[in-house]
């Protein structure tokens, strides 16, 4: 059954990829493998392996994967994704010997990336739970580790009709998980070799907080705000989000907006300007003079969002109002409250960030305008919301230590 639905997954992918250029982006990533894997592999390094499905699982795994390179400079370091999303955006990631697509999980290709990847240990980061490549890992004594990942009682490996994909564990050296309830629900599934770590995101946006790029034009942006307001930096946002942000910034005269939509096209940007009815500035056309002129400032490029954050004094994330919730943490961990759409329900720490008060759930514009309101009325709230948001990821970081610490420190390198 298994095989039969990566071969009809194959099937579509390979339809799709006619007409849709993330599936030929997908498929034709997929056959290049294999070259890469010849072209590129040394046959005297030894090579660690890490596996991301997309560019979300690439940076919680990022920081371990650097701490390897840093430490063993020696051993090859091989990155492989899943998704375009993952691959196009890292694929000259300097942190990595080889970078290149994982292709789908049959037998044939699985035996063949061993054959030509020969890993001598891998790293599965979060969600990735592929049958055929996790069976010949085990086959071959390849220690194998599953990084911050979370397991649900709803998930296939739980459920009675599971039992047999829920072998797959069985492959794992250990399992780095999240939180207790998944350690909790392995264990009593018969997998104990588990360590409760934390999600090495926190590790993640800490360190990209440090490292955060002046960004003179927001800077501009930001310091023509008058105390009778705030700027909001709303992040990775979708026409739903946009829809209640412009709506209520528009009707606020009092209120400045930073946004960054998660899809950068001349469309979508035409699409944000003709719902705004107040001046605004694309960045790529700003300079800092002309920036404090302007009430909104539209990020029209990627790269600068996790620096941009610490520039408001609350942060909108995008993306709770279809796809899923995008990236909390990167905007909490500058000390400010965030807001966000339904949609983050399986986002454990999220729940938690709104369990401290660091973070607050909106279910429409006029939640979204009440929440304002009150963020307005109330600058202990604010304070507060904000440091509860920090404190959390303060509190959550050491995840990285402990997996590095817990794989190295037992084997001999």
């Amino acid at each position: 059954m298994y095989s039969l639905i990566i071969y009809i997954l194959m099937l579509g992918a390979n339809i799709a990829s006619l007409f849709n250029r993330k599936a030929k982006l997908l498929m034709s990533g997929h056959r290049n493998t294999w070259r890469i894997l010849r072209s590129q592999r040394k046959e005297d390094k030894e090579y660690i392996w890490f596996h991301a499905a997309s560019l979300g699982e690439f940076e919680q795994g990022r920081m371990l994967i650097e701490r390897v390179r840093a430490k063993y400079p020696d051993r090859g370091i091989l990155l492989t994704f899943f998704s375009p999303s993952g691959y196009e955006v890292r694929k000259d990631y300097k942190g990595a010997d080889i970078v290149c697509y994982l292709p789908f999980d049959t037998l044939r290709n699985a035996r063949k990336f061993m054959r030509l990847a020969r890993p001598c240990m891998a790293f599965f980061i979060k969600y990735e739970f592929w049958q055929n490549y996790l069976t010949q890992l085990h086959l071959q004594g390849v220690p194998t580790y599953s990084v911050a990942s979370i397991f649900r009682p709803g998930q296939i490996f739980f459920r009675w009709y599971g039992k047999h994909y829920a072998r797959v564990l069985d492959c794992f050296t250990h399992f780095f998980v999240q939180n207790e309830r998944s350690k909790d629900l392995l264990e009593a599934g018969g997998w104990h070799q588990v360590s409760v770590v934390g999600d090495t995101r926190f590790d993640r946006v800490l360190e990209i907080r440090h490292q955060a790029k002046d960004v003179p034009v927001a800077e501009a942006f930001a310091s023509a705000q008058t105390n009778e307001g705030h700027v909001l930096v709303a992040g990775s946002t979708w026409s739903p989000d946009e829809d209640i942000l412009i709506s209520y910034f528009n009707a606020h005269p009092e209120e400045r907006l930073i946004l960054a939509p998660h899809v950068v096209s001349e469309a979508h940007l035409a699409e944000i300007e003709h719902k705004l009815q107040r001046p605004s500035l694309r960045f790529t056309q700003a300079t800092a003079e002309k920036a404090k002129e302007a009430d909104c400032l539209i990020i029209d490029c990627y790269g600068l969002l996790s620096s941009i954050y610490r520039y408001g004094q609350i942060a909108y994330v995008g993306g709770g109002f279809g796809v899923g919730i995008h990236n909390v943490p990167e905007a909490a961990v500058y000390g400010i409250p965030v807001i966000i759409g339904p949609n983050n329900k399986n986002f454990r720490e999220v729940q938690d960030l709104i369990a401290e008060g660091g973070t607050f759930e909106i279910k429409s514009a006029d939640e979204y305008a009440t929440l304002m309101k009150r963020l307005a009325d109330d600058p202990q709230l604010l304070c507060e919301a904000g440091a509860a948001a920090q404190a959390y990821i303060q509190k959550g970081a050491g995840a990285v230590d402990k997996i590095f610490d817990a794989v190295f420190g037992s084997h001999d390198q």
